[in-house]
């Protein structure tokens, strides 16, 4: 079953580090992510840019609206994603558990499902 670990981060958390601190960081997670794949579990990943640079999409009654930026008043973004095949919900965080980026962020782990099999199961 396919998962979605979310590398979900305080605003400005990016800003904060240096260029070196940056490029580390990165480093450590492509190295995860490289281990993730040789183990037959990563079927993708990306960082994505700031939110900062968003554009979001609305159709309300017949009207579409595009919108610059970020969500109204938020503290965290979502900085990037791993997609992973897993055989059950406890592996998934297993593998998030092993995250470098657990240490200055939040992993938030979701299973792949359609919007109508909403279930509370893991």
């Amino acid at each position: 079953m396919a998962y979605m670990l979310f590398m979900v981060e305080p605003v400005g958390q990016r800003q904060a580090r240096t260029e070196a601190e940056g490029r580390d960081a990165y480093a450590r997670m492509v190295t995860w992510g490289e281990s993730l794949q040789k183990r037959g579990l990563l079927l993708g990943a990306e960082s994505l840019r700031s939110q900062a640079s968003a554009t979001r999409v609305q159709i309300r009654g017949g009207h579409t609206h595009v919108i610059d930026g970020p969500f109204a008043e938020t503290k965290e973004m979502i900085g990037g994603y791993f997609l992973l095949d897993c055989k059950s919900h406890e592996e998934a965080v297993a593998i998030a558990k092993e995250c470098p980026a657990a240490e200055w962020l939040t992993v938030e782990v979701r299973g792949i499902a359609a919007c109508f099999e909403e279930s509370t199961a893991h």
